[in-house]
């Protein structure tokens, strides 16, 4: 039986190097091309060139920077043969949308955004959002049968970048303000030696965000839906500063209790801190 081949752009990256190692093991043969790195893989075929890299492949998977998907989208998909399809990954959609609802008839667009990082091992509880081009269902089928094991959410793409701007923005915008506060300690060892659960839990997830690529974070943050959120809590920072400055305590707490009220309607407050101090005795042992 013949292997399905699939070409991974940007092979050398975080998620490309995934993507690889996922689809071989799934019997593919993987065709890789990265413009910016040499490739390390020898399990792959290393393309010498863009078009050369999916010229006779069956799937395309772009697994490159969002500011360069459009174009790249454009660039190839008139090259590809027919009855392939065309994989964008990418983090923010509403541009790559429109670059893929473009593409020739004889190319099946695949819009997705997996909701997983680079060290994640197994696909099981994984989410994975599908956004529709033309023909949703069948979208939706393609990349079921190829990450069969994901669980996955449809929506459009505006809908999926104003959620991402809470998802992923704010997630990354506080971390990344927190990182350079702790980035500036000069006496991080004695801090670290005071630190307790919710300190110790934070810095784990700091640290982790700061792994991620400078290009990544300034695309998951330069999301324009973020705006309205950040501007709410750059408020919020002013409004409990003053409260504090001005020492009204019983204005703080109210704060507290109508945020928390609200909050315990979607999430299990005491549950959720079980889980707190069960991950950090995990991450400790």
């Amino acid at each position: 039986m013949t292997k399905k081949k699939i070409a991974i752009i940007g092979s050398e990256g975080q998620m490309g190097k995934w993507f690889s190692k996922y689809f071989l093991e799934k019997g593919f043969e993987v065709i890789a091309y990265d413009s910016e790195k040499e490739i390390a893989n020898k399990m792959v075929t290393k393309a010498k060139s863009l078009v050369g890299a999916i010229l006779n492949v069956d799937y395309v998977i772009l697994a490159i920077p969002v500011k360069r998907t459009p174009e790249t989208i454009r660039l190839i998909a008139k090259e590809m043969k027919r009855d392939s399809y065309l994989i964008d990954i990418s983090s923010l959609k509403l541009k790559t949308v429109s670059a893929l609802s473009k593409i020739p008839d004889k190319v099946s667009p695949i819009c997705i955004h997996p909701m997983f990082g680079p060290g994640t091992k197994k696909l099981k509880g994984q989410n994975i959002i599908s956004i529709p081009i033309r023909d949703a269902k069948k979208e939706l089928l393609t990349a079921k049968s190829l990450f069969p094991d994901a669980t996955f959410v449809s929506i459009d793409a505006a809908e999926h970048d104003k959620k991402m701007a809470m998802v992923l923005g704010m997630t990354h915008l506080v971390n990344l303000s927190l990182a350079n506060i702790l980035s500036k300690e000069e006496n991080f060892t004695l801090v670290e030696k005071m630190a307790g659960t919710t300190f110790k839990a934070q810095k784990i997830l700091t640290a982790g965000i700061m792994t991620e690529s400078p290009e990544l974070l300034e695309t998951i943050i330069s999301n324009p839906e973020i705006r309205r959120y950040a501007e709410e809590l750059w408020k919020d920072i002013g409004r409990m500063l003053i409260l504090i400055q001005e020492n009204k305590s019983e204005e703080i707490i109210k704060y507290i209790n109508i945020t928390k009220e609200r909050l315990a309607k979607n999430i299990n407050l005491e549950d959720a801190y079980k889980k707190l101090i069960s991950m950090v005795n995990a991450v400790e042992k």
